[in-house]
């Protein structure tokens, strides 16, 4: 009879590469879960109910849209240069200040008169995080315009400065960008 002295090594392999997949597995659920995704807030809705309402959302803006504008009032923009490479020019962004900051809006139907019965919300945000976020709910209407007090903003960066008008069956939006300097 032969004696085979021969070893083999397969079990050793199958043990090595199921040791490398769960330790992969394990770095991809860990280096996964350290990076969080940020929702988005178009509309001042979260993005599941906006994608869900979406043609009401449109309709009702369209409505909006055809009888009101929105417009902010008394504030300072920055002076940007256009992108030489983008062909969609870009607006001024609203000039933040650190601290505290008042922000005045007026809704002004098609034939010049200012609607003062609206259901004004204000969001101030980062394009990338909800972190920070502070909304306004009832937004008061004072002097012919609404009026939001004691915004603080503390750290530098970009922000979006979003309004929300209901009107009736009729939902306007504004939305602008805007930025502290550090």
């Amino acid at each position: 009879m032969a004696k085979n002295n021969d070893k083999t090594y397969w079990p050793h392999m199958i043990l090595g590469f199921l040791i490398i997949g769960i330790t992969l597995s394990y770095w991809t659920v860990k280096s996964a879960s350290s990076m969080p995704v940020q929702e988005s807030n178009q509309f001042m809705l979260k993005y599941q109910t906006a994608d869900i309402n979406i043609n009401q959302i449109m309709e009702r803006k369209i409505a909006f849209d055809k009888a009101y504008s929105i417009h902010i009032l008394d504030v300072e923009t920055m002076v940007m240069t256009d992108n030489v490479n983008s062909n969609r020019p870009q607006l001024n962004p609203v000039k933040l200040s650190q601290g505290m900051n008042t922000f005045s809006y007026e809704v002004v139907a098609k034939d010049g008169t200012k609607v003062s019965d609206a259901n004004v919300t204000f969001l101030l945000t980062q394009p990338h995080s909800r972190k920070e976020d502070q909304l306004f709910s009832n937004v008061p209407y004072v002097d012919g315009k609404y009026l939001i007090k004691d915004v603080d903003i503390k750290k530098a960066g970009r922000y979006t400065l979003q309004l929300r008008a209901e009107i009736g069956d009729t939902v306007g939006y504004s939305e602008m960008a805007a930025y502290l300097k550090p």
